[in-house]
């Protein structure tokens, strides 16, 4: 199991950790628990704690209480210290209650969450709530459950002390440690209706794209192909009549190399190495309970990112070798590395300044910013330039089925919603339509505080939205090709990743009607990490969208008699 068992004997110490306190509504606004006046308990001795980096990133700021709790050892209800109430102080306590500010402790790494206190109607006065009454439920000799219930309000008068208490009771519970999560888990959000039917909604698309696209294989290019072949015994007349399929005229210069290639690989190579990564991190949730741990999600993506880097180097290495750029080589091994790494911690970077400005705990230390760019350069790019010499040398021929003709052909004059910026457009609605459903919870799940679980919803997802988009840009491709516009790897790439913008436009929607954020911090933290995980997913339906389109292309031309 992944949870890291502590068994406890009788009397032993049980520690209290404080983590954060916040605004209700801004759910990565955080500040240490003690930057709010509270006080500390008189117990000061502590077995020490490390951090993971998952943790480090996500603000987790964990602080002794000072609270003695040991185990199996009922507390009365004890003061474990005065709070003195100057102006400053009832000042801070008065603007976090206003904003609905509370806190979340760790007990044994079980989650407890107490409201710091509350206004009366009228907002006049406020009170704080002093006295936490803690009940904790143990099963055998391991901590299975923790509640906290808050008591005892006191009106916050200045220049008074505030005693704050705490007690500890101790009871039997049949719950198992491996169960212990479940009841933070929300099956009726999750498990509701309306997530099963999107599931079967999309599927009925599935099947209805990828009967279109094999239907239009089937008819159009059988019928394209005999009329090919027929073309020896027709005359000049019937000739100049009958060509109205245009995908065959373009086949000298179908596989012309796109404009922007080191671009464009850079791109397809960090958009498969996406996908392998959320394929994999999605497997890995699926069989362990990943939302057990602090940080352990974010963990295990930085590490299976950073070990998929060859992944990246081979699809764009090869992608590049073929378009004719070896010249160079090591920059598109550069740009391809440090894409979305530059991508995500630029957005970080500039949040990160943000956050010291207002001291919350989400400012990321300075010893964290130096580990990630170590891996950066020291496991990602070498393990990108082992997958770039692979993919040059293994598949970075041009052997394609069709010469590239020496001069460009000039492309014809077609209708309006044939052009390339059309068809892009367009492309990334069924895609979208595929995945919002799924959107609503991931979005729920980190901007509110449900814990994602349904892992195997999530994959499901993945797979149709990946099918969906190569069958979208296969129609797209196939009505360009006909169209005797032969510029198709950047359309295909755009059509598919086109779904960002609307992912990115379906969060504004999220962010005015489904939530209540406010502030600078929340907001630009909302704003800036949904652009990078719309970018991302972007990139990475790009990439799956062209993958599948390529070796449509190479199919169709390779059946041709080119004379």
């Amino acid at each position: 199991d992944t949870q890291t068992e502590i068994q406890y004997v009788d009397k032993e110490e049980v520690v209290l950790w404080m983590n954060t306190v916040g605004p209700y509504h801004n759910r990565q606004e955080t500040y240490k628990y003690f930057s709010l006046p509270f006080c500390v308990g008189n117990k000061k001795t502590i077995s020490h704690y490390h951090e993971t980096l998952g943790e480090a990133l996500q603000g987790v700021e964990l602080e002794f209480s000072g609270l003695d709790i040991k185990f199996k050892d009922e507390v009365m209800q004890t003061t474990y210290c005065e709070i003195e109430l100057d102006k400053a102080k009832r000042d801070a306590f008065v603007y976090a209650i206003k904003n609905h500010y509370w806190y979340q402790m760790y007990i044994d790494d079980l989650p407890i969450w107490g409201i710091v206190g509350e206004a009366d109607e009228n907002g006049e006065d406020h009170y704080l709530w002093t006295y936490k009454k803690l009940e904790i439920g143990f099963n055998g000799n391991r901590i299975v459950d923790v509640n906290l219930t808050s008591e005892g309000k006191v009106r916050l008068i200045p220049n008074t002390k505030i005693a704050m208490s705490y007690s500890v009771k101790w009871k039997k519970s049949d719950v198992k440690f491996e169960d212990r999560f479940d009841k933070y888990l929300d099956p009726s959000f999750f498990q509701h209706r309306i997530h099963w039917f999107s599931i079967f909604n999309s599927f009925m698309m599935v099947i209805f794209l990828v009967g279109l696209v094999s239907m239009i294989l089937m008819r159009t290019l059988r019928k394209d192909y005999a009329r090919y072949s027929k073309e020896e015994e027709m005359d000049d007349m019937d000739r100049d009549l009958g060509d109205e399929y245009g995908w065959k005229q373009v086949h000298g210069d179908v596989f012309r190399p796109s404009s922007h290639p080191l671009i464009f690989s850079s791109l397809i190579g960090s958009g498969c190495q996406i996908f392998s990564v959320s394929f994999i991190v999605i497997i890995v949730a699926m069989v362990e309970d990943l939302y057990t741990e602090r940080g352990s999600m974010l963990s295990t993506a930085i590490f299976v990112y950073a070990a998929t880097s060859p992944v990246n180097g081979y699809f764009g290495g090869s992608l590049y070798a073929k378009q004719g750029g070896n010249l160079t080589m090591d920059k598109q091994m550069f740009i391809g590395a440090f894409m979305i790494p530059a991508m995500v911690c630029g957005t970080a970077f500039f949040i990160n300044f943000i956050a010291i400005y207002y001291h919350a705990s989400r400012a990321i230390p300075f010893g964290t910013m130096v580990a990630v760019c170590c891996i950066c350069f020291f496991v990602i790019l070498p393990l990108n330039l082992v997958g770039t010499i692979l993919g040059r040398n293994l598949s970075g021929q041009p052997n394609f089925p069709c010469r590239v003709n020496a001069v460009p052909r000039p492309i014809p004059e077609k209708k309006w919603f044939m052009e390339p910026a059309v068809i892009v457009c367009l492309g990334g609605i069924l895609p979208f339509g595929s995945i919002f459903i799924e959107m609503y919870f991931i979005f729920t799940s980190f901007w509110a505080y449900k814990i994602y679980y349904v892992y195997g919803f999530m994959m499901l997802v993945l797979v149709i939205l990946c099918i969906v988009t190569v069958c979208v840009t296969i129609v797209c491709t196939y009505f360009l090709l006909n169209a005797e516009d032969y510029r198709w790897q950047w359309t295909s790439f755009l059509s598919a990743a086109s779904t960002a913008v609307y992912v990115y436009m379906y969060s504004f929607y999220y962010y005015f009607f489904k939530t209540k954020m406010y502030g600078l911090f929340q907001t630009s933290f909302y704003f800036g990490y949904m652009a990078v995980f719309s970018t991302a997913l972007g990139i990475m339906c790009g990439a799956v969208g062209y993958m599948g389109t390529s070796a449509f292309v190479r199919k169709i031309y390779t059946n041709v008699k080119i004379d």
